[in-house]
């Protein structure tokens, strides 16, 4: 092996150590979920951060939801079928190690095919989280919903904006890169060219739970039209 090939590989191996204990550190850190009052928002607040989450030609007219005692809750009614919204973080594959990081905040808005699909996620997802249940229980709770065809199906077209600055997505990228998310069911990257170099598509993601895949395409702008920068991951 030569020199620079060497160094290459060295580099390499360090990368992977620095991601491995990172995501030790994280898995770590939130081994559990944190007291409810840590999730929640002040109303007003919750819903400005949800608008932020898509321009507002669209986010004006979609109706609003916010995280409440039993779930989440219906704060503005809407006009154009988009619903507008903040995850948590257990929106989140159940692999993920930040599933309950009490810091996340994602605003985002579905389109109305996305909505009829997600929103009847979402809210059960939360109901179980409020009942204080584990991670291992709402997950084969979420399970046995979709094997039991107790989810809406996932219809073609749902997509959603998440191209909010103020969010914050993850303690290792913060509010990352405005982007779109496109939810399919179960695909393969390579169907969309996903990851590819040169390829706009990131993912696709898919969880051993929740039978759909993710695919988030990064766009230049946030939701108030000011550019992205570089130092935007």
């Amino acid at each position: 092996m030569n020199r620079k090939a060497s160094r290459s590989l060295a580099l390499l191996l360090v990368l992977a150590a620095a991601w491995q204990v990172q995501a030790q550190d994280t898995q770590t850190k939130y081994p559990t979920m944190a007291p409810l009052g840590q999730y929640m928002m002040e109303r007003n607040a919750e819903i400005e951060l949800a608008r932020s989450a898509a321009p507002e030609s669209i986010s004006h007219d979609a109706e609003v939801m916010v995280l409440g005692q039993h779930g989440y809750e219906v704060a503005v009614s809407g006009k154009n079928g988009f619903v507008c919204m903040v995850e948590r973080s257990w929106s989140a594959g159940f692999d993920d190690p930040e599933f309950w990081n009490p810091k996340l905040r994602a605003p985002i808005c579905f389109n109305p095919p996305a909505a009829r699909f997600n929103i009847p996620l979402l809210n059960r997802k939360a109901g179980l989280v409020i009942a204080a249940q584990s991670k291992d229980q709402i997950s084969k709770n979420i399970q046995s919903a979709f094997e039991r065809k107790e989810m809406p199906p996932l219809e073609p077209g749902a997509m959603c904006y998440m191209l909010s600055k103020l969010g914050y997505l993850s303690d290792r990228d913060g509010r990352w890169h405005p982007h779109l998310m496109f939810f399919v069911p179960d695909s393969k990257p390579t169907d969309w060219g996903a990851g590819l170099p040169g390829s706009p598509v990131v993912g696709g993601f898919t969880d051993k739970v929740e039978p759909f895949t993710t695919y988030l395409v990064p766009v230049g702008k946030w939701s108030d039209g000011t550019p992205a920068q570089e130092d935007d991951h």
